[in-house]
């Protein structure tokens, strides 16, 4: 399983789908740099500057740095996902599903408007 970061917050946070995110973590979760860097923002942000500092130490998640095909994927679906709202981040998850053909978590209702376009198996938390 792949984790984008609206699903990695609902388990850390204790919102509705954390059962399912904790599933997963218990598979050998996949989460790429850039998603990590989200869930991580939202700590620093919050003034959990030390909790950030060492959350991927803490987490049993695998994590997969940016690449250029990565890069390359993300960039070419942006007019298919432009439409449902979908960030940079929400791109980079998405083009690593589409790759590896595993099934990304997420929270995120909009990703099923553009999933089956793009590719990429993508299965809602809550």
């Amino acid at each position: 399983m792949i984790l984008d970061a609206s699903a990695l917050l609902a388990f850390l946070l204790s919102e509705p789908g954390r059962e399912r995110v904790a599933e997963a973590l218990l598979q050998n979760a996949t989460m790429t740099t850039v998603n990590f860097a989200e869930v991580a923002t939202k700590y620093v942000l919050r003034g959990a500057r030390a909790q950030a500092e060492t959350l991927s130490d803490r987490l049993p998640v695998t994590l997969v740095p940016v690449d250029e095909d990565l890069a390359l994927r993300s960039a070419l679906m942006a007019d298919v996902t432009r439409q449902a709202g979908l960030s940079l981040g929400d791109r980079i998850c998405l083009a690593l599903g589409q790759r590896s053909g595993q099934t990304i978590l997420t929270a995120d209702r909009a990703w099923l408007d553009v999933a089956a376009q793009i590719g990429a198996p993508v299965e809602l938390v809550r």
